[in-house]
């Protein structure tokens, strides 16, 4: 008798090889193929219960085919399985079987295409997912410690800084992707956990804007949302480095002539920009409360962070170098100047010695510069903004606190034992010969018995 060229998963446990990444799982051995090597344990998750979470179902377009929402998630999914298997070893005829064969909830739509176009359509469907996932692999820098991924972050640094952040929407995503590089620097890991609460903090911003930040960063696939968090722990997020470290660091994201900002568009390469400002002197400054909304501002914070990375520009150059318009650096350099943060010499704008660090000198413009930020705060009127958000984030935590203990208590409440109905006699209620008393004072309650079942009958007195 022959023999089917393909055969199911048999169920046995592949033994992890000696080089096995930390926290992987094992996968099933095949019955035609060697042990696999295992994938890494988020991406063993995603193969066997699939994604959960929806941190696939965004903004993904399917190669060839309809591009429904269903068929853009099942794509999307099957090449993120289909990279780390391309990391972990595997080849193409591995990856096919296993998601063809395998009764894994990554393999759904492949199966589900192999039962109404047949084997040959869904294996090229997903020989496609593994050709692009390969390529992909091949032409980014692999990060296999640590030291190789604090290299490519501030190659995606690098890159972050040199790029155009235009209108208030940009500068507002710089600041989003400035604070998750900081927490993916701490992690070491482009992997990342924060709540929305937590980034407003970092990014000195309410948390709408915090949220609607994330969620055009999501749109531009430079974030991924992998998880919604628990009770006690934030969401979890992955950084995206959508180009590889050996690239220009020239690009860009902008909508063009539509209002909206730099990241509310779909993403374009530029060939040259002169955008150029320091994220690390950014990152520190942006919580306080002189670059507030009604402050500073994120056009006050790009100028600083821009003369910090080169100091002297003309009018000209801060345009470029912090990405803002002609009025708006105008409107900043007058407002630093006056603070005594900025002097002007000739056409070019340099940086009081101290003005990092909220001090700045005495000029012709400004008589009496501030001495710290926490003066700058007050002379443009947004002191303790900080200090109200984090009261006001502390106490929405307190609220939902007390809200899951009162929830607590009334699911306990709903599982104990229900009250007696009240026909049934309580023990309390009746005398040895059947007859109901009152237990505070022992008397007889004429004409109230307990019947043979254990209710409550009345008796007409007999005439």
């Amino acid at each position: 008798m022959l023999t089917s060229r393909r055969t199911y998963l048999t169920g046995r446990q592949a033994k992890p090889s000696a080089d096995a990444r930390p926290g992987a799982q094992p996968l099933p051995r095949t019955g035609l193929l060697a042990p696999l090597p295992p994938l890494s344990a988020r991406m063993h998750k995603l193969l066997v219960l699939g994604d959960q979470d929806a941190a696939y179902a965004r903004g993904n377009l399917q190669r060839g085919g309809r591009n429904t929402a269903a068929s853009d998630h099942a794509w999307a999914t099957t090449r993120a399985v289909a990279a780390d298997a391309v990391r972990a070893g595997w080849n193409r005829a591995a990856f096919v079987q296993v998601m063809l064969d395998g009764p894994y909830k990554a393999g759904q739509h492949a199966r589900t295409l192999q039962h109404r176009r047949g084997y040959d359509k869904a294996a090229a469907w997903l020989q496609r997912a593994w050709d692009g996932a390969q390529q992909y692999v091949h032409s980014t820098d692999p990060l296999a410690t640590r030291q190789d991924f604090h290299a490519a972050l501030a190659a995606f640094r690098s890159r972050i800084e040199c790029t155009p952040w235009k209108g208030i929407t940009g500068k507002t995503d710089l600041r989003n992707l400035i604070a998750r590089m900081d927490i993916c620097a701490q992690a070491g890991s482009w992997d990342h956990t924060v709540s929305e609460r937590d980034l407003a903090e970092r990014m000195g911003c309410s948390r709408t804007t915090a949220h609607n930040s994330n969620q055009r960063l999501l749109d531009a696939k430079l974030l991924r949302q992998l998880d919604n968090g628990s009770p006690t722990e934030g969401a979890g997020w992955m950084l995206i480095s959508r180009l590889p470290s050996t690239t220009s660091h020239h690009w860009s994201t902008p909508k063009g002539p539509e209002a909206g900002g730099a990241m509310s568009g779909s993403a374009v390469r530029q060939t040259d920009t002169d955008a150029n400002l320091d994220s690390r002197t950014a990152s520190r400054l942006m919580r306080l409360d002189a670059f507030a909304h009604h402050g500073l501002g994120g056009s006050g914070l790009a100028v600083l962070a821009s003369l910090a990375e080169q100091d002297g520009q003309s009018i000209i150059e801060l345009q470029a170098s912090a990405s803002i318009s002609r009025p708006t650096a105008y409107r900043q350099l007058g407002k630093l100047k006056n603070l005594g943060l900025v002097r002007h010499e000739g056409e070019l704008y340099h940086l009081s010695p101290a003005a990092l660090e909220g001090t700045g000198a005495p000029t012709q413009h400004c008589p009496d510069p501030v001495a710290s930020w926490t003066e700058t705060a007050e002379r443009l009127g947004t002191a303790g903004t900080a200090e109200r958000r984090r009261q006001h984030h502390e106490a929405q935590r307190d609220h939902w606190r007390l809200e899951q203990v009162r929830l607590a208590e009334r699911r306990r409440a709903a599982q104990q034992s229900p009250l007696p109905h009240p026909a049934v006699a309580l023990p309390q209620y009746v005398r040895a010969d059947g007859c109901a008393i009152d237990p505070a004072t022992g008397e007889v309650i004429p004409g109230l018995y307990a019947a043979s079942d254990g209710r409550w009958v009345w008796a007409e007195p007999e005439a």
